[in-house]
This record gives structure tokens, C-alpha cells and sequence, in this order.
């Protein structure tokens, strides 16, 4: 089967592309925008509309595969890629790429998602988001040739011996953290809030007291909206370094104020993400490696997961390797090709340290659905319900694309 055509169309994402140094720099809430400058390269705003680049691959016998370009919430931020617009990318997918896979053979996808996400033009490889869009659409196009799922396909391909099965969904609240949080609750998610505490003085408080306080709000709310006495949540808290900012990266003081958020959270396991942030990856490494030692020496049981500066299948190889985390957010689309994010949770797996796909509030329907039949393929631990910060979208699409993958699979038993 060939591919025939290429044809791109620009779209929006889910959410919002925010600069993250401005808001860290004292960018204020102005209803849902924010007051000030941009200082991020790219951003004409704090907070703009999030865009997308759909990638259909036209196949000779007129079926339509496709896949969705999409960069993070916080693009240029914490060593990622710069902002991801449309307007300045369809040309390249149209002049550069596209002449290099029309009337190609669809082959396998490990091979052809690899010769993509190496790929360069005028010397430099393509933006993750490119390589991320075009190695899903690969994907789809290969198991539209075999007639079998995307998760079959990455399970044939990687030698991957395990059942398919419903992985836990960890769904995102945005601004709104408690609203949010009964909606997730209700329609019984298995990870929650996120919280998005991404400021010091209004969201975790300049001693921790605001996080503190929403944390015992939280299991209090758990106890209360529950059906099911027996199920168990986890709950994970991001906090995009907001913590090392309050204590100034004192690790026995992080590690006190870890204590009291573990003793809030019971009888729930709690997981927090990007507890500091130092500016480079080596920093984050061996800040993040002291912090596992401390909570490790004061027996606190607080999963400490890694996001910033752990972009690439390189940097969480290394995190992984150093034993700077419980768990890692795979950001697949920071990784670039989803080959990236399929090698990247098994080298999690097979070395015991947790995996996360995860990815960002902005991306697309698309994107996610291709995301879980990865996420299923390799077994990741959670798998983020994404787009959106609304929680019942992102979840109804990540949950739906797992029952349907599971019901296509078991068909065939």
C-alpha cells in the first residue's frame, strides 16, 4: 500500500499555549487570560489560542490515516522547542517533507517513524511537534494496511508480550481545582487532580499553607463524593518547581513540608511532579537524586515524578539511569516521534521505575487516542486524559479509545 497524497490542514488544540516564564515572573489572572508581557521567544501574548497541524496520508486505496502536530502547553520552557504555529509550519511539511513520502511503501512503523523523527531540513531536524504529528499518522497508516489496532501494531513491532488491558487515567483540572476535582471523582478517574499549582504566593502560598489546605480539602472531598469505599485514587500534584521557589531548594525543608503534604494525603498514595526546578537538566538530575535520598533516609513516601528538563528519550534514559524519580512523565509530544514514547515507556518497565504517558492539555482528540493505544501497548503505569483542562472531554476520549481497543482486541480471543 502507498501513500498517494499528503494533505495538511491547521486546527486548534485543546487548551492554550501559556508562557511559563512570564507567569512565573508575576504575570496576573485576568479572568482567563493574563495581564503582562511575554518574554518567551514566539509569544505575541502570556496566554494565546493553542494550534495544531492535521497530517492526513492519503493511501492508494483511498483510506485516510492521519495524525495531529501539537507542542505543550508551556513550549520554549524547561529546554523544549520553540512556539509551534501553523502558518510557519504547513509550508515545511508541504515543501520538505511530503515530496519525501509520497509514493512510498507503507512499510512497518518502527522503520518509517524512525527515518522521520531523524529527518532534517537546511540541517536541523524537525520541531517535536512535526515528527510527533507525521510518526502518528505512520501509525494509523500501518494498522489500516494490517486491519488491526494501533496498540497490535506497536506490540508486534517491539516484541511487546503482554495482555491488553485498562491502564489508570489521570485527568487534569486546570485553574479550576475544585470543581474539577467532583467531576473526576464522580465519573471515577484513577489519578487526579493535577491542580496545575504553578505559582507561589497565589497556589501553593509562600509557606506551602495554600497546597497544604487543598490537599486536605481534597482527600476530605474523596471521602465524601466516593461510591465505592474500595476504590483507590492516587493522588498527583503538579507543582512546576513551586516548591524549590517557597524553600529555596533546601532539601531537608522540601523534604518536612513533603512529610506534612504525605500526612494530609492519607490514606491515598501522593505523587508530586516537578518539585523543583534548577534550570538545566544535570541540575535537575542531581537535585532531584538528593531529594529521593532525603524522603528515602526519612522513610516518607512521597513519588517524586520528573517533567521538567526530562523532554527527550535521552534525558529519561538518563533520569531513569541516575534514579532522580519514581515515575516519569513521558511528554510525548516533546519527545518527537511516537517511536520515542513507545521506546521510552518500556525502558521505564524494564527498569522498574514508574511510567507515565502523559503529554499536555494541548493537543488534540487525535493525538490522545493515539497516545492510549501506545500507552496500552507497552503497559504504562497511568496515561493523561487529554486535551483540555475540562476534565469530562479529556477523559471521555482517552476512556472511549481504551474500551474500543480492548473490545476490537477481545473480538478476535
Amino acid at each position: 500500500m502507498k501513500i498517494v497524497d499528503i494533505v495538511c490542514s491547521a486546527g486548534r488544540t485543546g487548551f492554550y499555549f501559556d508562557d511559563q516564564m512570564a507567569i512565573r515572573q508575576g504575570a496576573k489572572q485576568d479572568g482567563f487570560t493574563y495581564v503582562g508581557e511575554p518574554v518567551t521567544d514566539g509569544f505575541t501574548s502570556v496566554r494565546q489560542a493553542g494550534e495544531s497541524i492535521s497530517v492526513m496520508f492519503i493511501l492508494e486505496d483511498g483510506q485516510v490515516a492521519y495524525g495531529d502536530c501539537a507542542a505543550v502547553q508551556y513550549s520554549g520552557a524547561g529546554g523544549r522547542d520553540p512556539l509551534f504555529l501553523a502558518e510557519d509550519f504547513i509550508p515545511v511539511i508541504e515543501k520538505h517533507i511530503a515530496p519525501k513520502l509520497i509514493g512510498r511503501e507503507i512499510t512497518s512503523f518502527k522503520e518509517m517513524a524512525e527515518e522521520i523523527d531523524n529527518m532534517e531540513v537546511e540541517g536541523k531536524k524537525l520541531h517535536t511537534a512535526i515528527r510527533y504529528g507525521l510518526t502518528q499518522g505512520i501509525l494509523d497508516a500501518v494498522s489500516k494496511v494490517k486491519k488491526v489496532t494501533m496498540a497490535e501494531v506497536v506490540q508486534e513491532e517491539y516484541n511487546i508480550d503482554i495482555e491488553l488491558q485498562r491502564i489508570p487515567i489521570f485527568t487534569q483540572s486546570g485553574d479550576d481545582r475544585y470543581n474539577n476535582t467532583d467531576k473526576m471523582i464522580i465519573k471515577g478517574a484513577d489519578v487526579l487532580p493535577h491542580a496545575l499549582i504553578n505559582h507561589v504566593e497565589d497556589k501553593l502560598g509562600k509557606n506551602g499553607e495554600k497546597l497544604l489546605d487543598y490537599v486536605k480539602w481534597l482527600n476530605k472531598r474523596i471521602q465524601e463524593l466516593r461510591e465505592d469505599e474500595n476504590k483507590e485514587f492516587i493522588l498527583h500534584i503538579d507543582v512546576y518547581g513551586t516548591i524549590g521557589i517557597a524553600f529555596e531548594n533546601d532539601i531537608d525543608k522540601m523534604v518536612d513540608y513533603l512529610a506534612e503534604l504525605e500526612k494530609a494525603a492519607a490514606p491515598f498514595k501522593l505523587r508530586i511532579e516537578g518539585p523543583m526546578d534548577m534550570g538545566s537538566r544535570e541540575g535537575q538530575v542531581k537535585a532531584l537524586k538528593e531529594l529521593m535520598a532525603t524522603l528515602k533516609e526519612r522513610n516518607v513516601n512521597v513519588e517524586i515524578v520528573a517533567d521538567e528538563w526530562c523532554n527527550t528519550l535521552e534525558d529519561i534514559k538518563l533520569f531513569v539511569d541516575e534514579g532522580a524519580a519514581h515515575m516519569i512523565q513521558v511528554k510525548t509530544p516533546d519527545l518527537g516521534g511516537v517511536n520515542n514514547t513507545v521506546e521510552a515507556i518500556l525502558y521505564c518497565k524494564d527498569r522498574g521505575v514508574g511510567a507515565y504517558s502523559g503529554g499536555t492539555c494541548n493537543e488534540t482528540d487525535r493525538s490522545s487516542q493515539v497516545c492510549v493505544n501506545i500507552a496500552m501497548a507497552c503497559g504504562a503505569d497511568q496515561c493523561l486524559a487529554k486535551p483540555g483542562m475540562g476534565v469530562d472531554e479529556g477523559f471521555m476520549i482517552v476512556f472511549n479509545e481504551m474500551n474500543r481497543v480492548l473490545a476490537l482486541a477481545n473480538r478476535k480471543k
